[in-house]
C-alpha cells in the first residue's frame, strides 16, 4: 500500500503512508494525520451529498513547514442547508483545490452520492466549480477499505459498555459484509479493493428513525433525538414476554421476561394518546425498534453469504453508545456468538473518504446516470399466490409459517406435528397499530387500513428519485420510484403538517415490506420455497396481503410461493382448501404451543427475578390476570368468527350457493 499511496500523492492525490488518528481518540471524527502528505500543496476537497446530509473531507496543513505533513479533516451539513456548505467551503479556502480543471474558471471537485447529480448546477452557480461525479457504492467501499487498511485503530467493537479496538490485518481483511446506515441502508459484500456487490438494502434506516422521531417527539435534529433516547425507557411502550405470558410461565418455559415481543405493542391496549407519553420514552422505543431490525437483517444476509465479519458504517451511527450497543447485542444474540458487529471511526464519511482517495487515480472518471436493465421493482410487481392444483398433501412440506400477531414468529414446518421456531421479529402488527394510534389517532386496525387506502406514502417517503433525480440509480437496478427511506421526506416536526391518510399509507408500506423481506431471507436461509402467512393482522385484510405478496415477489424474483391462511380450513384468497391437520400444524392451535414458539427477539434488558416467596404470594394475582387475558382473547375470537360468518353470507349472496 505504501508505494501505491506515494505514487498517488505524486499524481496530485493523497499519500496515506503512516496515516494515524490524532487528537481526542474518543472524540467524534478526530483529524487523521498524514505525515507524508505535502503541506504546501493545494487543499483537496471531496463531498458525499446524501439524502439528508452533506459530508465533506478535506486536507489541511498541520503547520508552517513543508515537512509538517497534513491532516484529513471532516465537516457535515444538512442537505436542506446547502448554503451553509457553500459558506464553509469559501471560508476555508477550499476552492483552490488540487483537482482537475475543466476550464480556467471552474475547478472539478470529487463528489459522490445522489446529490452530486441533483445539485451539480447549484455548485456551478454558487461556487463556480464542476462536480466530478463518482459512483456512491464505489466510494463507500473505497472509504471503508482506506480506513481498515491504512489507519490503526479505525475499527472497534462496542459491547456491554466496553469499547475495544480491533486489529485488522490488510492481508486477512476480505471478504466482509459492510452495512452502511444512511437515510436507508445498503448492504455490500466486499471481496477486495474495488471488488464488491450490493447484496440488498432496506428502506427502514436512519431516515425512518429521524422522520418518525420528528413526528413523535418534536425533535429538531438527529443528535437531539439520540440525546432524548438516552434518558428514556422503551419498556413504557414495548410489549415484552412478561406482558404476554406472565413471569411464572416464562420461568416454566425458560424464556427471559425481558425478551422484546413487539415494539410499541403496549400502545394498542392503552388509552393514552401521543401527548401522554414522554418524548424520551418514545425516542428510546424508536431507537431500539429500528437498530434491532437493521441488525437482524444484517445477520440474515451475513448468514446467507457465509460471512462472520460484519462492519457497520454510515452517518446515522455517529458513535452513539446505545445505537452500537443495540446492534452489537442483536448480532451476538441471533448469531449465538458466532458473529461480531464491528464499527468504524469516521463511519459517516466513508463515501467522502472514498471520493477523496480518487484524486490522482488515473482510472477515475466522471460518471453519468446511464440507463441499465432494471431489476424487478416492488411497486410494479404483481401479487403472487399458490393455486390449488400446485398443492397436495404429499408435497406441502417443508414450508415456512409466518405468524403475524403483535410481533412476528417464523416457524419451519417439516411434517405433521414436526415444526420448530426459527426466528421472530419485534416489528409486527402491534408495531403498525401502535404507531398508527400515536400518529393518526385511529382506534382499530380496520380504521387504520381504511385510512391507508386513501393515502399517498410518497408524501412522506424518500425515494431514489428524490436523491438521484428522475433517472434513479440504474447501475444497481433501482428505479426512481423505489422507496429509499420510509418517512425520510419528513422535514417538519409538526404532526399537523401531514395528512393522516399519508402517514397510514407510509406505515403500512414500510412494515409489510419489511416483514416480507425478512421472511424471504429466513426462507432462503432454510432452503424453503413456500411461505404461508397467518395471523389477525394480515389475514382477511386484502391490502396487507397484497403488500406482503408484492414484497415477496420483489425480493425472491418470483421464486417463492406466497399463500395466506385466512381462517381454519381456508388457504389464501384463491380458495385452496387445507385443514390445519393436513398442514401439520393443528398443534399450533394450542395456546400453550403458540406461546412457546411465538417469541424470541432480542432481550432489551434484565428484569430482576422475584424471590420465591413473592412469586408464590403473587401467583393468584397473576393467574387472575391470565384468566382475564384469555377472556379477552375469547371475545376477540368470537368477534372474528362473526365477521367471517357475515363475510361468508355476503359471498353466498353475491355468487350464489352453487358456486360455493
Amino acid at each position: 500500500m505504501g508505494e501505491a499511496a506515494t505514487a498517488g500523492a505524486r499524481r496530485g492525490g493523497v499519500d496515506l503512508t503512516g496515516a494515524e488518528i490524532r487528537g481526542d481518540l474518543e472524540g467524534r471524527n478526530p483529524p487523521i494525520f498524514l505525515p507524508r502528505q505535502p503541506a504546501a500543496s493545494s487543499p483537496l476537497l471531496a463531498l458525499d451529498i446524501g439524502g439528508t446530509l452533506i459530508k465533506l473531507v478535506y486536507t489541511a496543513s498541520c503547520g508552517g513547514g513543508d515537512g509538517d505533513g497534513a491532516e484529513l479533516r471532516f465537516a457535515k451539513f444538512e442537505r436542506r442547508r446547502l448554503h451553509e456548505c457553500f459558506d464553509f467551503v469559501r471560508a476555508k479556502g477550499l476552492l483552490g483545490c488540487n483537482g482537475t480543471r475543466s476550464s480556467k474558471e471552474n475547478v472539478a471537485l470529487k463528489a459522490t452520492g445522489g446529490g452530486a447529480y441533483k445539485f451539480a448546477n447549484d455548485f456551478r452557480e454558487k461556487l463556480g466549480v464542476c462536480l466530478d461525479k463518482l459512483d456512491e457504492m464505489d466510494s463507500v467501499v473505497s472509504g471503508a477499505n482506506f480506513l481498515l487498511q491504512n489507519v490503526p485503530g479505525a475499527a472497534f467493537t462496542h459491547m456491554n459498555g466496553q469499547r475495544n479496538p480491533v486489529d485488522v490485518s490488510p492481508n486477512n481483511l476480505f471478504p466482509y459484509l459492510l452495512v452502511n446506515i444512511g437515510s436507508g441502508v445498503s448492504i455490500l459484500k466486499v471481496t477486495g479493493n474495488k471488488k464488491f456487490e450490493r447484496v440488498t438494502g432496506t428502506h427502514i434506516g436512519g431516515g425512518t428513525m429521524f422522520g418518525l422521531a420528528k413526528l413523535l417527539t418534536g425533535c429538531k435534529s438527529y443528535d437531539e433525538f439520540l440525546q432524548l433516547s438516552q434518558k428514556g425507557d422503551n419498556f413504557v411502550l414495548d410489549l415484552i414476554v412478561k406482558d404476554i405470558c406472565g413471569e411464572l410461565v416464562c420461568q416454566k418455559q425458560g424464556l427471559s421476561t425481558s425478551t422484546l415481543a413487539s415494539s410499541f405493542g403496549k400502545v394498542i391496549t392503552s388509552k393514552k394518546g401521543l401527548t401522554d407519553y414522554k418524548p424520551e420514552d418514545l425516542a428510546s422505543t424508536l431507537l431500539s425498534a429500528f437498530t434491532y431490525n437493521i441488525a437482524q437483517i444484517a445477520f440474515l444476509v451475513a448468514s446467507l453469504m457465509g460471512l462472520r465479519r460484519v462492519f457497520f458504517g454510515g452517518s446515522y451511527i455517529r458513535g452513539h453508545k446505545s445505537t452500537m450497543e443495540n446492534i452489537s447485542y442483536a448480532i451476538d444474540f441471533w448469531s449465538q456468538r458466532q458473529m461480531q458487529a464491528v464499527f468504524l471511526r469516521h463511519e459517516g464519511y466513508l463515501g467522502a473518504l472514498g471520493a477523496l482517495m480518487s484524486y490522482g487515480d488515473d482510472n477515475g472518471e466522471n460518471l453519468t446516470l446511464e440507463e441499465s436493465e432494471d431489476e424487478p421493482h416492488h411497486e410494479s410487481a404483481a401479487p403472487v399466490g399458490t393455486s390449488a392444483d400446485e398443492e397436495n398433501e404429499n408435497n406441502i412440506f417443508p414450508y415456512l409459517l409466518v405468524n403475524i400477531g403483535s410481533g412476528v414468529s417464523m416457524i419451519e414446518v417439516i411434517g405433521k406435528g414436526k415444526f420448530e421456531r426459527i426466528i421472530g421479529s419485534h416489528l409486527g402488527g402491534g408495531t403498525i397499530l401502535g404507531l398508527a394510534r400515536l400518529l393518526t389517532g385511529c382506534s382499530s386496525y380496520e380504521e387504520f387500513l381504511e385510512l391507508s387506502q386513501r393515502g399517498n406514502n410518497l408524501s412522506v417517503d424518500l425515494t431514489v428519485g428524490d436523491i438521484y433525480g428522475e433517472e434513479g440509480y440504474p447501475k444497481i437496478g433501482l428505479p426512481a420510484s423505489t422507496t429509499a427511506a420510509s418517512f425520510g421526506k419528513v422535514n417538519s416536526s409538526k404532526l399537523s403538517d401531514y395528512k393522516l391518510e399519508d402517514l397510514a399509507a407510509a406505515l403500512l408500506n414500510s412494515f409489510t415490506y419489511n416483514i416480507g423481506q425478512i421472511a424471504y431471507f429466513v426462507a432462503n436461509l432454510s432452503g424453503l420455497k413456500r411461505i404461508f402467512f397467518r395471523g389477525a393482522y394480515v389475514c382477511g385484510h386484502e391490502k396487507t396481503m397484497d403488500k406482503i405478496s408484492r414484497s415477496l415477489k420483489y425480493w425472491s424474483k418470483g421464486e417463492v410461493q406466497t399463500t395466506f391462511l385466512c381462517h381454519e380450513g381456508f388457504l389464501g384468497t384463491l380458495g385452496a382448501f387445507w385443514s390445519y391437520e393436513n398442514m401439520g400444524i393443528d398443534g399450533l392451535a394450542s395456546h400453550e404451543v403458540i406461546r412457546e414458539v411465538l417469541l424470541g427477539a432480542p432481550y432489551t434488558g434484565q428484569f430482576p427475578s422475584l424471590p420465591v416467596t413473592e412469586q408464590q404470594n403473587g401467583e393468584n394475582n397473576m393467574l387472575e390476570v391470565e384468566v382475564e387475558r384469555l377472556r379477552n382473547d375469547n371475545a376477540a375470537l368470537k368477534a372474528e368468527v362473526e365477521r367471517l360468518q357475515r363475510e361468508n353470507a355476503e359471498l353466498r349472496a353475491k355468487f350464489g350457493t352453487a358456486t360455493l
